[in-house]
């Protein structure tokens, strides 16, 4: 294996990679984004801003100019990727195959699919705020083909769009907005995954008298209601075993005691991690 380290500077400024808002600040890293996420993707990656950092940034002028030429020859995102892999080095000639491999494969999806696969990997990082303002932007431009009769993907694809934002939702404790969005996303393919989440998250939003009503309605899916309590029930014993749990514990136990300091000192502790769980949530 050749193993090439240090390829060109170390830049100053660093470089964020469409769609994936991830900085990197040399060429290894670039390398290890590109290959981590090749299935996420598009020739939005195929920029001058990119050329102009690894010529100006990492000082690798020859490369820059090869790439250039490939971006105003309107050359392949396969053939770009594996040319900065080939270049630095630091994976074998068999990964840098796979990955062009899959760069070819995604060529045959719709702008909106590979789009959707980049606004998942946000979701997937707990960036939800970002990811939910994706999916908008992905839900009007579906809105926009539909009205200018421009050929769409499957039905299945706008119900995973909005399922994947009821998803986003739901981690930010919008129930009720996220519940609204399953249940769009089950009349939209019929897939009944979606119904599931959707009965998930109003179990969430009502309190247990609300949802009992709400469950007895359910003509559709009354027995994954059911289903439901038992999945929640295992969940909860799950919970109970977890580290978390045992601090809330312990801060209950000094309320209990009379520990003011300790209980005072515990829930400060519990305020400062979901602030920063929120912070991380919204943030780019």
């Amino acid at each position: 294996m050749r193993v090439s380290v240090c390829v060109g500077n170390y830049a100053a400024t660093p470089y964020y990679i469409a769609g994936l808002e991830v900085p990197v600040f040399c060429m290894e890293e670039l390398c290890f984004c590109l290959k981590e996420n090749a299935f996420l993707l598009d020739h939005s990656l195929m920029r001058d801003e990119l050329v102009d950092w690894i010529d100006k940034e990492c000082g690798l002028k020859t490369l820059a100019g090869e790439l250039h030429h490939l971006v105003h020859k309107k050359g392949s995102l396969s053939a770009f990727v594996t040319m900065i892999l080939e270049y630095v080095g630091f994976y074998e000639s068999e990964e840098i195959a796979r990955v062009g491999e899959v760069l070819r494969r995604g060529a045959g999806l719709s702008g909106i699919e590979r789009r959707k696969s980049q606004i998942d990997y946000l979701v997937r990082r707990g960036k939800y705020a970002a990811a939910i303002r994706g999916y908008d932007g992905l839900l009007a431009k579906w809105s926009e083909m539909e009205l200018s009769g421009g050929e769409l993907p499957a039905a299945k694809v706008k119900g995973a769009i909005l399922h994947n934002k009821a998803v986003a939702l739901v981690g930010m404790m919008f129930y009720g907005y996220g519940a609204q969005h399953f249940r769009e996303a089950y009349e939209t393919d019929g897939d009944l995954s979606h119904y599931k989440a959707y009965l998930a998250a109003k179990r969430l939003e009502l309190d247990e008298g609300a949802y009992i009503s709400f469950a007895a309605e359910q003509t559709i899916g009354y027995e994954y209601t059911l289903e439901l309590e038992r999945k929640i029930e295992r969940l909860t014993e799950d919970w109970k075993l977890q580290p978390e749990f045992q601090e809330l514990l312990a801060v209950r136990e000094c309320r209990r005691n009379g520990d003011r300091q300790g209980y005072l000192e515990g829930i400060e502790e519990q305020v400062r991690k979901l602030k920063n769980n929120y912070r991380s949530s919204v943030g780019e």
